[in-house]
């Protein structure tokens, strides 16, 4: 089994469940009490938070690159970045090791593709809705046509993830919030829904959703998996 070593703690409350899935997904594999080999390096989540509002995007490739190389050192065979948003650095923290990493978009691109579907409607922060590291790779890569919600829609989608999730708290408004600005990408043409914020998936399940949802949480947590053992 190949040792995965995970960029987390952005925030805490969805890389636990990358632990959960990771752990629970090789048990339910090879049987008995087996569990992952798996190394962990968790940021203080404020200081991220706070560089990513600022726009110090230099300050946090620093620290990622930091991370991916205690990492390597410790014995990681490949890096998972347990958050959608961070992979705004990801090609830098590649060129920082000599390691894999394993692309959050791309096992959740697979899927999508596998099931004959094109056009999606993304969530996530307004670094991963607006910019340009993570819809273009599901464009140029993978050949998707992405859709992201409106103005207000966007800063609804943010704010939620900010100031609710990223700390635990699930309310059933912000369900019901997150419901309508499905419906409306559903109604411009999206055939299905990426969670592109890893705690997206602790507010809404495929139950709030008229057409497919795609976790990228689980689907990243699984793909680690496949190359652990692998």
């Amino acid at each position: 089994m190949k040792v995965m070593g995970l960029i987390g703690g952005m925030s805490w409350e969805s890389s636990a469940q990358y632990y959960r899935i990771v752990n629970q997904e090789v048990r339910a594999r090879l049987g008995g009490v087996h569990s992952a080999k798996s190394l962990m390096w968790s940021m203080d989540f404020g200081e991220i938070e706070r560089l990513q509002h600022i726009g110090d995007w230099s300050a946090l490739t620093c620290e990622m690159t930091a991370a991916a190389r205690r990492l390597e050192a410790g014995g990681a065979d490949f890096l998972v970045i347990c958050t959608n948003t961070m992979h705004r650095m990801a090609d830098a923290v590649s060129a920082a090791v000599a390691i894999p990493l394993l692309h959050i978009a791309d096992p959740t691109a697979e899927k999508i593709k596998a099931l004959g579907l094109s056009r999606v409607g993304l969530l996530g922060t307004a670094f991963t809705m607006e910019q340009d590291f993570y819809k273009g790779r599901l464009i140029e890569r993978h050949g998707l046509d992405v859709l992201v919600p409106g103005d207000e829609d966007r800063k609804t989608v943010h704010d939620i993830i900010y100031k609710e999730l990223v700390v635990g708290r699930v309310e059933a408004a912000s369900r019901d919030a997150y419901r309508q600005v499905i419906q409306r990408l559903v109604e411009r043409g999206a055939q299905a829904i990426i969670m592109g914020c890893t705690e997206i998936m602790l507010l809404i399940s495929q139950a709030d959703s008229p057409v497919p949802v795609f976790d990228t949480t689980e689907l990243h947590a699984l793909a680690a998996v496949d190359l652990a053992l692998g």
